[in-house]
């Protein structure tokens, strides 16, 4: 089954955010860098995109024929979805394993895992 992970950044400090991550050490920056290579080699998943931050998005919404957009996410800040990469796992526990490795959901951050509808 395909499970989508989306990543929700939190308050997890990356390098999008210099401020932030300066605040890691060395080690613990290239070990959230290997962290990700590493998922992105594993058996069953499709890299996905890492995305701009929250603040450069556009929402659009079309209400009685008219298109209108607001600048920013859908949702707070907190809950923006930060990336996302695609799983072939056998079942949600095995999905679930793998999203605990995800270095933004131990740093303050989530990993939502959702099933992708089979036809």
């Amino acid at each position: 089954m395909q499970y989508v992970m989306l990543i929700q950044q939190g308050e997890t400090p990356t390098p999008s955010d210099p401020e932030a991550w300066a605040q890691l050490t060395e080690a613990e920056q290239q070990q959230i860098a290997a962290d990700y290579q590493a998922l992105n080699q594993t058996p069953g998943v499709t890299p996905g995109l890492w995305m701009q931050p929250p603040e450069l998005a556009t929402t659009v919404r079309v209400q009685d024929g008219r298109t209108l957009t607001t600048d920013g996410p859908f949702v707070s800040v907190k809950e923006a979805l930060g990336g996302y990469f695609v799983l072939e796992a056998d079942d949600l526990d095995s999905a679930i394993e793998i999203a605990s490795r995800v270095p933004a959901a131990r740093l303050g951050g989530a990993v939502e895992v959702r099933p992708v509808v089979e036809y």
